[in-house]
């Protein structure tokens, strides 16, 4: 009997032996599973643009936070620098992470209401809107129409005018002043409705083009105009606050579902953080003492414009047209307190 029983486990000393090996090779997919996930986060420009500083943020923090988990690799100008170019990488899978930056409603068009001018007219009101049930089905629209994930929304400012020939302060200032675009419909009928020359034109021309004379100016939110150095190009800077420009950081939807749900959760909590910190930094010159205090030291003059005259004639000319386009949404940004 005794005999038996030390049989017996020897055998089972033995099974265990045996087992080990299998044990191991069982245990290697978690061990492969903690390699680090490597992204790269493009942008079209580089630092201190707002955009930029807030996507070279969340890269950092993500990365920090995850503890090794996750390496995001934010190229700013230097990898990819069209919005087309990044928005469809990320699509395809090719980069992980990106921004349409100010092309938002251009590569995807349902984000186009937001920037019907003067409809949003706060940034309270924006971001309820875009931090709420209209976000949230943006988000779910995009995730089956083109394959990405809405990290966070955010926006690039308010914009106003800038241009050589005046400041401006009614809508009549601005009749006859070629002003440039970028290159959708809506930023066209904008300037054009509200009494200026639409000149449609890739941001790579616009230096150029208002040294040369080929525009009078542009349009562009007070954040951006030092970064842009476009104070060296103009003379006047007025605060007209005609169009809101909504964006977002996509990622690819396979490159998101590869994510664990708690790794899902540390990018969406960096991504509101990054979200508060673009703000800040947008909102903190978006007035005109805040203006002034970025802009004179560089030269140029800032005033306010008669914001209730340009808005009454985008309510005539652009209002009713958009409405009819957007009929559900337009309801939902109408409605939100500003």
């Amino acid at each position: 009997m005794t005999h038996q029983l030390g049989i017996h486990r020897r055998s089972i000393i033995g099974g265990l032996a045996g087992l080990a090996p299998a044990v191991a090779l069982r245990g290697a997919p978690a061990i492969a599973a903690e390699t680090p996930k490597k992204m790269i986060l493009a942008h079209n420009g580089p630092p201190p643009e707002s955009s930029a500083a807030s996507y070279e943020f969340f890269a950092k923090e993500l990365t920090a936070r995850s503890k090794g988990e996750i390496e995001v690799d934010f190229r700013g100008g230097t990898l990819l620098t069209k919005e087309i170019d990044i928005i469809n990488a990320v699509k395809s899978g090719n980069i992980a992470l990106g921004s349409p930056v100010g092309a938002a409603a251009t590569l995807f068009p349902e984000m186009g209401v937001f920037l019907v001018p003067y409809l949003v007219s706060t940034y309270d009101q924006g971001f309820r809107i875009l931090n709420g049930e209209v976000g949230d089905a943006l988000d779910k629209l995009f995730q089956q129409k083109y394959g990405v994930k809405v990290i966070f929304f955010s926006d690039s400012g308010f914009r106003h005018i800038w241009n050589n020939r005046r400041p401006i302060h009614e809508p009549s200032d601005l009749r006859g002043l070629k002003i440039r675009v970028q290159p959708a419909k809506i930023f066209a009928e904008t300037i054009n409705a509200l009494g200026g020359v639409a000149v449609p034109m890739a941001w790579a021309e616009v230096i150029t083009g208002a040294q040369q004379g080929v525009i009078d100016g542009g349009d562009l939110p007070v954040v951006n105009m030092v970064p842009l150095k476009v104070y060296e190009v103009t003379k006047y800077f007025s605060l007209t606050y005609h169009n809101y420009s909504p964006t977002m950081l996509a990622m690819n939807l396979g490159v998101w579902n590869g994510l664990r749900p708690d790794q899902q959760k540390l990018a969406l909590d960096v991504g509101r953080e990054a979200q508060a910190f673009m703000r800040k930094l947008n909102e903190s010159v978006d007035s005109l003492e805040g203006a002034k205090g970025l802009l004179g030291p560089k030269g140029l003059p800032v005033n306010a414009a008669n914001v209730p005259a340009f808005k009454k004639l985008a309510q005539e000319k652009m209002w009713p047209v958009y409405q009819k386009q957007y009929p559900e949404l337009w309801e939902k940004i109408v409605s939100t307190p500003t």
